[in-house]
């Protein structure tokens, strides 16, 4: 029996990315090596950056972002609470205290003028989040950073390949951090790189990825390398192995196949859900940007349905149809309420957002009939639910 199902999120995996694997195994070197160098300075190349440090998750890269940038105990880093846990966790690793900030109204990104208004003296970084592939306010973002001499931290997790102001993400701020999984627009299946411009920033990112050992410590088991190594600070493991950079490097050379395809998804998605009036479209950005559609969040009218957003989270699965919700607000989690007394009704811009949203399918492996189905199965809803039909017939 064949299955029909239209997943939320289905991984592009062809020939290439099996054939780079195999090539890993059977060199029989498997961790971190000449391939992870290939995949970093490819990926630099990419985003048209100077240095790029290939580590095991977007977490991973942020933390390290953070260890650079020298934040610590008692310092604060501003961070939006409309976000997934990693990036406010990274900053209590480091004995930090993350301070939430609300959304743009309207949208998901983190809205500068809340941020700057929880600016204190103990203020050091601010991590802006570019949610679903649309870029942040960077230059509000960064004049504010450079008022109050804040570090800007990108979490680009879902920012491949975006660009803003004519660059892509990844060679404007200090720091720029990414992310590979599963889900991503591309993938290693785990794995993420951190992208700067400082040679300083790389060079310490790149040995605190590996135990805090100096110098090119992977090479201690080749013949190029010395069994001596020095332990200059006490490092993390957060180094990518080869077998991961591998599928890195396939995947990186279909990214601009992979981004034309997710575009005109979003636009069959725009074109035909906007005539919905009971349904809100994402953000697209403007012509400074450009968008990645890592995700297509649409959000509910919730007054204009009969239905709430988890209905129809229900419907779509009863017809077959992944979905996911981005995301629970951090101030909302027993953890950010318990130990730094956030609560409900703090933030109601990014409350707004998760209490009507939905993320739609959208990846490359989407034929026409899947959108269609998706697109039709929405409409269906609409017009079973719309309070305006339910007038109109009674």
């Amino acid at each position: 029996m064949q299955d029909n199902t239209i997943p939320f999120h289905r991984p592009s995996i062809g020939p290439e990315e099996l054939q780079a694997v195999r090539e890993v195994l059977e060199s029989r070197w498997l961790t971190t090596g000449p391939v992870t160098q290939q995949f970093e300075r490819e990926f630099a190349a990419f985003v048209d950056c100077k240095y790029a440090v290939a580590v095991n998750s977007c977490t991973a890269a942020l933390h390290l972002a953070l260890d650079a940038a020298r934040i610590s105990a008692g310092d604060e880093v501003l961070v939006p609470s409309y976000t997934f846990a990693a990036t406010a966790e990274v900053v209590v690793y480091l004995g930090a205290r993350p301070v939430l900030c609300d959304s743009l109204p309207g949208g998901f990104n983190i809205d500068p003028v809340d941020a700057a208004r929880r600016i204190t003296p103990k203020t050091r970084a601010i991590i802006a989040v570019h949610i679903a592939g649309e870029p942040c306010d960077l230059q509000a973002l960064r004049d504010l950073a450079e008022r109050h001499s804040l570090h800007l931290i990108e979490d680009a997790a879902h920012a491949l390949p975006a660009s803003y102001g004519g660059r892509r993400i990844g060679s404007i701020s200090e720091f720029t951090a990414f992310s590979f999984y599963a889900t991503k627009t591309i993938t290693t299946g785990e794995g993420g790189m951190l992208t700067t411009n400082d040679q300083t920033y790389a060079r310490r990112a790149s040995t605190m990825r590996l135990h805090g050992i100096s110098g090119d410590a992977w090479k201690r088991y080749t013949n190029q390398g010395s069994w001596y190594y020095e332990v200059v600070d006490a490092g993390f493991k957060s180094n990518m192995p080869d077998l991961l950079a591998a599928l890195g490097l396939a995947q990186l050379k279909k990214a601009e196949a992979f981004h034309r395809r997710r575009c005109e998804i979003a636009d069959v998605y725009l074109r035909r859900l906007s005539r919905i009036e009971e349904f809100e479209m994402p953000p697209t950005g403007n012509v400074n940007t450009t968008h990645s559609w890592h995700l297509f969040i649409l959000r509910l009218r919730s007054k204009m349905l009969a239905s709430s957003r988890d209905d129809l989270v229900h419907q779509l699965k009863q017809a077959g149809i992944g979905t996911s919700i981005h995301f629970i607000p951090l101030h909302l989690h027993p953890y950010y309420r318990n130990r730094y007394g956030y609560s409900p009704g703090d933030f109601p811009q990014a409350e707004d957002a998760f209490a009507r949203c939905i993320s739609l399918p959208i990846y490359p492996d989407m034929n026409e009939s899947d959108v269609e189905r998706v697109v039709s199965s929405i409409e269906q809803f609409a017009q079973k639910n719309s309070r305006q039909m339910h007038a109109c017939a009674s």
